[in-house]
């Protein structure tokens, strides 16, 4: 080989090599550490939950192999109807002739030259597979693309930031367990300088808690312009939720209206966790009373309390989703973890950051198995009076 062209063949190798990488780092470059972990000790046992949940068990109690072969029928069984009866039966002829591939079938032509025809099976097996995984993926892109549009409404019906409320500080967040979530929080200015404050939890998550959540919003919206009382609030949505669904859509709220002067509080609880407040001294107390969520019946016993946010003091709301996030060893983030991050107190922004890191600690990088709401409200501290 002479000189130029060994140093054709390098440049060309290096481009390939370079292309190479280029390509490794687009396909791989988003893997991130514990991913694969992750496919086989989450997705992978999600996956046979959802495959055989519609699946009858066998009757008797088996062991061992036939345990194995039982539990891959029921899961054959679960894939073939979760396909359309066409793409059914393309994954059968798919499975027929990878079967075919694997024995050995020879053609011997006139000529007397043997022919393997085997690998012919198996090029079409991988064929046919390979077309209903793009027609799979095909599917899950345009619900992805449906999903991106109903989880940018639900940006849009969530307030990013709050209004401004003299002499208050608000942080807020939430995160969905699935692209689209069920948790609801809003923070409206009444024209009588009164603040009205939701917080609410539409049953499951996904797409169904959504499209809940969205009319719960509407609904809200009206009931506070026709008459912001806790109760009437309360009562408005409600009966809109008992006509609108079935006993599996239900919603929990805590509605507060807030007077910003003298920091008062009157409001409603209706199965929602009762919000903590952090008293000037540093204890922790909880606000709220016993009551079914709405949606479940059409008479409701809700009790209306009354509380006062003195200056210094923080209130922090949030949906179950918060106390009740399990981690992989099986552990609930809690309730008393809550507290104890909430003992320090500080600014809203403060507070909210720390429960939020204290999250993402406690889970290890894994998603919320339920929707995540934060708020928090501080009322500021009165300014000290200055010497005299």
């Amino acid at each position: 080989m002479s000189g130029a062209q060994r140093k054709t063949w390098l440049e060309d190798t290096l481009a390939w090599a370079e292309r190479a990488a280029h390509h490794a780092q687009r396909y791989t470059g988003e893997l991130r550490s514990g991913d694969l972990q992750r496919l086989f000790s989450q997705e992978a046992p999600l996956a046979l939950r959802v495959l055989t949940r519609d699946q009858t068990p066998p009757g008797e109690a088996v062991t061992g192999l036939r345990r194995f072969f039982v539990n891959v029928r029921i899961v054959f069984r679960g894939m073939l109807e979760k396909l359309s009866p066409a793409r059914r039966l393309l994954f059968l002829i798919a499975l027929a002739s990878f079967v075919l591939g694997l024995i050995q079938v020879q053609r011997v032509n006139s000529g007397g030259v043997t022919v393997d025809i085997s690998p012919l099976w198996l090029l079409l097996s991988s064929g046919l597979l390979t077309f209903l995984l793009a027609l799979e993926l095909v599917d899950r892109v345009l619900v992805r693309d449906e999903l991106d549009v109903a989880r940018q409404l639900q940006h849009e019906l969530l307030p990013a930031e709050a209004p401004p409320v003299p002499g208050y500080g608000f942080a807020m967040s939430y995160r969905t367990a699935n692209e689209v979530g069920g948790d609801y929080y809003g923070i409206t200015p009444l024209p009588d300088g009164r603040v009205a404050i939701a917080v609410g939890d539409a049953s499951g998550h996904g797409m169904a808690a959504g499209l809940l959540m969205a009319i719960a919003n509407a609904v809200l919206g009206l009931a506070i312009e026709l008459d912001p009382t806790p109760d009437r609030v309360a009562a408005l949505l409600n009966r809109v939720l008992c006509r609108t669904g079935d006993r599996r859509s239900f919603m929990t709220l805590f509605f507060a209206l807030l007077s910003p002067a003298g920091g008062e509080l009157r409001y409603t609880c209706a199965g929602h966790p009762f919000p903590l407040v952090r008293r000037t001294d540093g204890t922790i107390v909880e606000l709220g009373s016993g009551g079914y969520p709405l949606g479940i019946r059409e008479e409701l016993d809700l009790e209306t309390r009354e509380a006062v946010l003195a200056p210094g003091e923080v209130m922090l709301l949030f949906s179950d989703g918060l106390p009740e996030a399990v981690n992989a060893a099986g552990m609930a983030f809690g309730f008393d973890r809550l507290q104890v991050l909430l003992t320090p107190g500080g600014e809203p922004r403060a507070i909210h950051d720390r429960i939020i890191a204290a999250l993402d600690a406690h889970l290890d990088g894994a998603r919320p198995q339920d929707d995540v709401s934060v708020v928090v409200v501080r009322r500021e501290a009165a300014p000290s009076s200055p010497g005299v």
